[in-house]
């Protein structure tokens, strides 16, 4: 007879995976996944193990992203895809009140209530967990922002080890992955070997060990642990990126007038997918829109970016009115003053600002020019001042 598994651990065969899926919808959860649409990865609402992207892997590189069948049949064997967990819980576009005119009195409705259905965030990896932390602190770590939080403390959370790396990654340099250490409810981890098709399961929290009851597991064996440090090792050895993240802050602010600003805002196209990709940035405006009676109106919050030329407009007139500029106040948040803000940096190396920006401009190699021998005679980056 075989060893029980743990309380906290155990093994899925592959063929098992399903019984999730069950478990999850039959605890009312709405389950949100990755599967494939529009040709690539994205995250969507889950029923089945069908809907998975079984048998499929992506490639990316600096402004590229495609898809290709694999033979294996893994179930997770991609990387981070143009979407974040942040638009679950911090919604692109969210009504926050409505109006009506009623007489002599406007009458003021909230928005629309959270759905009956708790999520479930099946395949969160490593720098995902650590976005989601940091999104922690920024949603909920002074003001409260009310749709963020209660999102928030409902959802479960599933975390998946990357099995592979892509050549965008530098998880490793910023100390968020590629293993899953922390911040889940329930883990799995994909092996594929001579010694079959299964998943490590690993329980953190009582959740999670609530699910891990309802599943059909074994005990893990020397094979299971041995196969797992050689992914682990062969997935670390794949991330060829990195970036100095205790050096950012001081590196950036030393060098608001690098000449690479000039450089680099030549390139970018302001197109904001490096901001809408980031599971990390959380810039926001507010729109007012009325009917055309004028007896109604709607009150929105949707997604903004510090690329879009009137995010910084004051009194109009932006105080950004170049892209370097916008491109230089992007990047100092993101990897110096987010450490002043919250504690930490704002990057977690997951890299789709690299594959999902058009012309491939690559924050890495970014940060690599301005540690570089700045000219013997300094020239101020006339494209980066406002």
């Amino acid at each position: 007879m075989s060893p029980a598994p743990s309380d906290t651990a155990g093994v899925l065969e592959r063929k098992d995976l399903g019984r999730l899926l069950e478990v999850l919808n039959g605890a009312g959860y709405r389950v949100v996944g990755p599967r494939v649409r529009d040709g690539a990865i994205v995250y969507d609402e889950l029923r089945t193990e069908e809907d998975l992207p079984i048998g499929w892997r992506d490639r990316q590189e600096a402004g590229t992203y495609r898809l290709e069948r694999s033979e294996d049949g893994r179930v997770f064997d991609f990387n981070v895809g143009p979407h974040s967990w942040k638009k679950y819980l911090f919604p692109p576009h969210h009504l926050l009140w409505s109006t009506r005119q009623e007489g002599n009195r406007l009458q003021v409705a909230p928005g629309p209530t959270l759905e009956d259905k708790p999520l479930a965030f099946l395949g969160v990896r490593a720098c995902e967990l650590a976005a989601l932390q940091i999104s922690d602190r920024v949603f909920q770590g002074g003001v409260v922002d009310p749709t963020y939080s209660q999102r928030r403390s409902s959802a479960l959370i599933i975390a998946v080890e990357c099995s592979t790396s892509a050549p965008t990654c530098f998880c490793p340099s910023m100390r968020t992955g590629p293993e899953v250490t922390q911040g889940f409810d329930l883990s799995l981890r994909e092996l594929l070997s001579p010694w079959g098709h299964r998943f490590l399961v690993e329980a953190a929290t009582d959740r999670g060990r609530a699910l891990l009851r309802q599943l059909p597991l074994r005990a893990g064996t020397e094979e299971d642990q041995g196969d797992l440090g050689a992914q682990r090792a062969r997935v670390r050895a794949g991330i060829q990126r990195s970036l100095p993240v205790d050096e950012a802050h001081d590196l950036l602010q030393e060098n608001l007038e690098h000449p690479r600003w000039e450089t680099v805002g030549r390139r970018c196209l302001a197109c904001t997918n490096c901001t809408m990709a980031c599971p990390t940035c959380f810039c926001s405006t507010t729109e007012e829109v009325p009917s055309l009676s004028g007896e109604t109106s709607e009150h929105f919050r949707r997604w903004d970016s510090c690329f879009n030329l009137a995010f910084s407009q004051l009194h109009t007139i932006s105080v950004r009115s170049s892209i370097a500029s916008r491109y230089r106040q992007w990047l100092n948040h993101k990897l110096g003053t987010w450490w002043d803000q919250f504690g930490t940096s704002g990057c977690v190396g997951c890299g789709r600002c690299i594959t999902w920006c058009p012309v491939g401009i690559d924050l890495t190699e970014e940060l690599a020019a301005l540690r570089a021998k700045a000219p013997s005679t300094p020239t101020t980056a006339q494209g980066a001042k406002a």
